[in-house]
């Protein structure tokens, strides 16, 4: 790690979050960015409640640790398979995370479609659910792969549905129900 990477680890792990927000890094960019607001709540609630918590941890406000990236996100929903991470800390390891939601804010549509998409593709993460009440659609993201193309980090295999069509997450051994999931008005 650089002497610039150092400074910015240091500041993000001494920033003091003002209540009702919350800090993530990304890319080395410290991100600032409001709670998330009933509709988005219910949601991760909804997904949250779904996950068979005898075989799966489902958490919300989880930092993730990426490896060399710079980088703890904090996804609105991070599950992992029970007995996957042991220990204290605050980050669990990408390489343990099976699934991550992100639900869809006005402020963070750029970083959940493609920052995001590109760390959790580069740290491994096996399903990237992305729920976005403002189009009213639920993006499944599975298979993280290089791109043969381009080179960098993505998903191979992706299926959007609109909320109320059930969503199947094989690696979890479920179908969503997303007829709960309301658009913001």
């Amino acid at each position: 790690m650089t002497d610039d990477e150092h400074r910015v680890m240091a500041l993000f792990e001494a920033l003091e979050v003002p209540e009702g927000w919350r800090a993530e890094l990304i890319r080395g960019e410290i991100v600032l960015s409001m709670s998330s607001d009933l509709t988005a709540n219910l949601i991760t609630a909804s997904v949250r409640d779904q996950i068979p918590h005898r075989h799966w941890h489902g958490l919300t406000t989880q930092d993730v640790a990426f490896a060399g990236a710079l980088s703890e996100p904090q996804p609105d929903l991070v599950v992992f398979e029970r007995g996957a991470v042991d220990g204290p800390g605050r980050l669990v390891p990408a390489p343990a995370v099976t699934l991550v939601v992100e639900v869809v804010s006005k402020t963070s549509v750029l970083r959940d479609y493609r920052t995001k998409r590109e760390l959790y593709a580069e740290g491994a993460i096996p399903v990237y659910l992305i729920v976005d009440p403002i189009k009213g659609l639920c993006v499944l993201l599975t298979e993280p792969a290089r791109a043969a193309a381009s080179g960098l980090p993505d998903y191979v295999a992706e299926r959007t549905t609109k909320f109320g069509e059930p969503i199947p997450v094989d690696l979890l051994g479920i179908t969503l129900d997303t007829t709960e999931f309301r658009p913001y008005s």
